[in-house]
């Protein structure tokens, strides 16, 4: 008997798109490395499509060292050149010099003893928030707060839009359709 899902729209529009939907978006990431890997991904997305990042993923991990932020807090002016003469990723200098610096960021908050994923769900006290299932907004009061907390830490490419995709992407947020069956799995 064939086994027909109900996803979200905006999943169905190629393969990719579906298996990122129905394995990784909207679900509740914990992982301090991961959580910075996809804020740094939704960065590089800005401008562009999602899809266009999915299918330079893989790229953006050999060409950033696995999102490793201790490796990547060490990037020069030799790696930034190198990173704009990969085909395989998206070449905007602002973006990589962004990525470096958020790897930075990253690091002087572990040295202080601040873990990146108990920042992160702080803003929600560690809970999974629910979309109402109908509409989806493009950034909320939440999603302002945060952005301009990253900022005040000096992270780049966090304006509210891009951290509201992000708390989707993490699972902070769960904006599956109310008839996805990707909805109920997803609660944290």
């Amino acid at each position: 008997m064939l086994v027909t899902h109900h996803r979200c729209a905006w999943a169905d529009s190629n393969e990719l798109m579906r298996h990122y939907h129905d394995t990784e978006w909207g679900v509740p990431q914990h992982d301090s490395r991961m959580l910075w890997e996809m804020l740094m991904l939704e960065g590089f997305q800005a401008g562009l499509s999602w899809l266009t990042v999915l299918r330079k993923r893989e790229a953006f991990r050999l060409a950033f060292a696995n999102f490793e932020p201790a490796v990547v807090a060490a990037f020069a002016e030799a790696d930034v050149l190198r990173l704009m003469a990969d085909p395989g990723i998206i070449r905007a200098r602002a973006k990589i010099e962004a990525t470096i610096r958020g790897a930075q960021i990253y690091c002087e908050m572990a040295e202080r003893g601040e873990a990146f994923n108990e920042f992160c769900w702080a803003f929600t006290e560690g809970q999974v928030l629910p979309g109402d299932g109908q509409s989806v907004p493009v950034q909320t009061p939440l999603s302002e707060h945060i952005s301009k907390e990253l900022k005040k830490r000096g992270f780049k490419f966090v304006g509210p839009t891009i951290v509201y995709a992000w708390m989707q992407a993490i699972g902070m947020v769960n904006d599956h359709s109310a008839a996805c069956f990707r909805r109920d799995t997803h609660r944290g």
